[in-house]
């Protein structure tokens, strides 16, 4: 196992890891976005009315998020926990991936990215439609526009801009509260 791990988070891994870590730093990986591609049976939503969630798609763009340092010796514990988390459908991929950590530094780091060819998958619906999905969602974790308020204010809280996110939230606030 290597000295140390390194895990990519985007979404909720930014506000609730779950997991022990050392540092964390802000990373950017290229050639994947952060998007509302995932339809949620389990965590934010059911079978018979599904959620969304966050997943990093492949794109021409970018997304900054959090990397997370762990001990090399809690490594494979890390990488059970995530998998049991995050792999509960089979609609997200385990990947290895390049990011690159603020100050310039190039490390591999381990992500969770969509399966397109799953049937969860639903890239490219309009911001509208994922607004009104969102705001009456609920799941195994709760309310779907938590986990939207949550992953937004937090992107927030680092300095990390998502126009699209802060449109959504501001969106589902509204259609929360009609």
């Amino acid at each position: 196992m290597p000295d140390t791990l390194w895990i990519f988070g985007y979404g909720s891994l930014i506000w609730n890891p779950g997991f022990a870590h050392g540092q964390t730093r802000i990373a950017r990986l290229e050639g994947y976005e952060r998007s509302f591609c995932m339809r949620s049976i389990h965590h934010r939503g059911t079978p018979d009315a599904p959620g969304l969630v966050l997943a990093l798609d492949e794109g021409p763009g970018a997304c900054e998020g959090l990397a997370f340092e762990v001990d090399g010796r809690i490594a494979e514990e890390t990488l059970e926990y995530l998998r049991a988390r995050e792999l509960i459908s089979a609609a997200y991929l385990e990947r290895v991936v390049s990011i690159t950590l603020d100050g310039g530094e190039a490390v591999q780091a381990v992500t969770y990215v969509i399966d397109r060819a799953h049937e969860q998958y639903c890239g490219g619906l309009p911001l509208e439609e994922q607004a009104q999905i969102i705001a009456r969602a609920v799941g195994g974790r709760g309310a779907n526009r938590d986990y939207l308020v949550n992953t937004a204010r937090h992107l927030t809280d680092l300095g990390l801009r998502d126009p699209d996110l802060d449109w959504l939230a501001a969106r589902v606030d509204a259609l929360s509260n009609a």
